[in-house]
């Protein structure tokens, strides 16, 4: 009877330490078990933002009618954190197309995303809403047939599963994630709820205006960082402000990068030919603004012209493109850099490189070129 209970107390025992150990590991109790967040101010506002008016004269007998009436949008929604002795330079994010601001607040898993990760590392943080997406969703112009997620939901699925190289499907149709990517039905389901419509056209010279006029608020200037399409807004920004004082930019594309008229890049064509890198010229005047800050790319892995993945051979030619980008600003006697993680031995990334297991390994990187270029003060 004795050792009976004794091995009773014995299971129960193991069970509580697996229970105990598999919450100890999980993303979400590592987090809990790191030091309390010190935070000076935090707080939510928007930026920019113009309205378009009916003739007319409002009335309330008619008040349903559009006659004097306003609608409302095209401003950015701002969330930010400031540490108690916060570094001089703020950190201000743009997420990508389709995306939110909650591209940088945490991974599929719980894990901490590179909003709260920055933030212990001493950097003040805005997380941006572009115009016209996630919580900055009114418009004053009405949504476009040319916008894919909006006309059709289902696009939502495998598309942007493969395009952003997140993975690929078994014969059954099941999902098969990176190296990286947090495994299974919750993570995959939670990565899929992070997409967003846009409310209307997407206008990244608008978007580029706005996210101009937050850097201008700051004192001392901001570091910018940027994904996948949030690139090019980046990159513009950087031409309507000089209080842009670097750009830290994870896997831009999917909108134009930005060359002087002279000096347009060969283009690399993917197998749809609509997902090829593409390019925009400008006066070189303008193009030299890029030369007076340090940049630095980072892309993932899976990257490859010439894949059966749509996704990799998309990616291909936009890295291909970013090769000649960061060429060219060094030409001219400015200072960017291009990191393919793989080179360096992390390997496993997709697109959304900030979201995956090895977040922490990936933002240290950007803290290390930080600190290099003086920008850690």
């Amino acid at each position: 009877m004795k050792n009976t209970k004794k091995k009773i107390w014995q299971s129960i025992a193991l069970g509580l330490a697996l229970t105990i150990g598999m919450y100890a590991f999980s993303p979400a109790a590592e987090a809990a078990a790191k030091k309390p967040l010190r935070i000076e101010e935090q707080g939510s506002f928007t930026v920019g933002g113009t309205y378009k008016q009916r003739p007319g004269t409002f009335t309330q007998e008619n008040f349903i009618a559009e006659d004097g009436q306003r609608a409302y949008g095209d401003f950015a929604y701002v969330e930010y954190q400031k540490p108690v002795k916060a570094k001089k330079l703020p950190l201000i994010f743009q997420h990508g197309g389709a995306q939110s601001k909650r591209t940088w607040e945490s991974g599929p898993d719980g894990r901490e995303g590179f909003n709260t990760q920055f933030v212990r590392a001493g950097y003040s943080v805005y997380l941006v809403d572009q115009p016209r997406s996630g919580e900055s969703n009114l418009s004053t112009e009405a949504v476009t047939p040319d916008t894919p997620w909006a006309s059709n939901p289902m696009y939502g699925d495998k598309t942007l599963y493969v395009l952003s190289r997140i993975g690929h499907y078994d014969e059954a149709g099941n999902p098969v994630p990176n190296a990286q990517f947090p495994a299974g039905e919750k993570n995959y389901q939670a990565f899929q709820q992070s997409w967003t419509i846009g409310s209307g056209p997407l206008d990244n010279d608008l978007n580029a205006d706005v996210l101009a006029e937050l850097v201008n608020q700051q004192k001392d200037g901001a570091v910018l960082v940027t994904h996948s399409m949030g690139g090019t807004i980046g990159w513009r920004t950087a031409l309507r402000s000089d209080k842009v004082k670097a750009i830290i930019s994870y896997e831009p594309g999917g909108t134009p990068f930005v060359f002087p008229e002279t000096e347009m890049p060969k283009l690399t064509e993917a197998r749809f030919k609509a997902l090829s890198a593409s390019a925009m010229g400008i006066p070189m005047e303008d193009f030299l603004k890029l030369t007076k800050m340090p940049i630095v790319l980072y892309y993932g892995d899976y990257i490859k012209v010439g894949s059966e993945n749509v996704g990799e051979d998309k990616w291909g030619t936009e890295f291909a493109m970013a090769r000649q980008f960061v060429d060219v600003v060094n030409r001219h006697g400015g200072d960017a850099t291009l990191v393919h993680l793989p080179e360096i031995g992390i390997k496993g990334n997709s697109h959304f490189l900030m979201q995956e297991k090895n977040n922490e390994e990936i933002l240290q990187l950007a803290l290390k070129w930080l600190k290099e270029k003086g920008l850690d003060k």
